[in-house]
C-alpha cells in the first residue's frame, strides 16, 4: 500500500532507527527534487547528494527510482489492523475501516507526497508499472488475511479473485483521484469503492 508511512508499534533499536532515518531522508529528498524539477530530470545521484548519502546507499535501500516513491512499510500495519478487527465483521467492512484510517493517516503525515505519488502513477508509465508490482505484494498479504477469516486456503480462486480485485479497485481509485486533480475527498472515494465491491455495479446506473 501507499497511503502512509508506518509508525512502528514496538520501539526500534539504534540500528533500525538509523536505517529508518536514512530511508526517510532519501524519500523526502526524492519527492522534493521531483516536485522542483520533474521526474525524468531527477537522477539518483542528485537524490543521494540531497539526502547526504552515497548513490550506492540509495540503491542499497531502494533498487530503483520508482521504488523510492512507492516502497513503504505499510503492509505489516495493514495486516495487523485487519487481524485486530472483530472476527464476525464482514471482510468488506473490516477493509473499509482500515483503508479509511490509512487514508486519513497519510493525509495527516504527508498530503503533498500522497498527491505527487498518485499524479506520477498516472503520468509516468514506469511508476505505474512498478506500483502494480508493489500492490501485488499487498494482494498476497490480503489473500492470507481473508483466507484466515473465511477458513479458506489463500490459494483458493475466490480468495485470490477478491483480494486482487480489491487491489485493482484501489489502484483505479487512486488513478481516478489524480486524474480529477485531487479535488475529491479520497476517503469518500475509497468508501464508494468499497460500496461497489460490496453491492456490485448497481441497477440504477444507465446501461447496467
Amino acid at each position: 500500500m501507499t497511503a502512509a508511512r508506518i509508525t512502528p508499534s514496538a520501539p526500534l533499536g539504534l540500528r533500525e532507527r538509523k536505517k529508518l532515518k536514512t530511508r526517510i531522508a532519501i524519500r523526502e529528498a526524492t519527492y522534493r527534487l521531483i516536485e522542483e524539477q520533474g521526474y525524468d530530470a531527477t537522477t539518483v545521484e542528485q537524490i543521494a547528494e540531497a539526502a547526504e548519502v552515497s548513490a550506492s546507499t540509495v540503491f542499497r535501500y531502494f533498487p530503483s527510482k520508482e521504488d523510492i516513491l512507492l516502497t513503504d512499510e505499510y503492509d505489516p500495519l495493514l495486516e495487523e489492523e485487519l487481524r485486530a478487527r472483530p472476527a464476525g465483521e464482514p471482510i468488506v467492512e473490516s477493509l473499509r475501516h482500515v483503508l479509511r484510517h490509512a487514508v486519513g493517516l497519510g493525509f495527516r503525515e504527508s498530503p503533498e507526497e500522497v498527491r505527487l505519488r498518485t499524479r506520477l502513477m498516472v503520468e509516468v508509465p514506469a511508476v505505474r508499472s512498478r506500483m502494480l508490482e508493489s500492490m501485488s505484494v499487498t494482494g498476497r498479504m490480503l489473500c492470507r488475511v481473508i483466507a484466515d477469516r473465511a477458513g479458506r486456503d489463500p490459494g483458493d480462486l475466490e480468495v485470490r479473485v477478491f483480494a486482487m480485485g480489491l487491489i485493482g479497485a484501489l489502484t483505479e481509485t487512486m488513478a481516478y483521484w489524480a486524474e480529477q486533480g485531487h479535488e475529491d475527498d479520497l476517503g469518500e472515494l475509497v468508501n464508494r469503492t468499497m460500496d461497489t465491491l460490496a453491492t456490485g455495479f448497481g441497477t440504477g446506473v444507465s446501461g447496467a
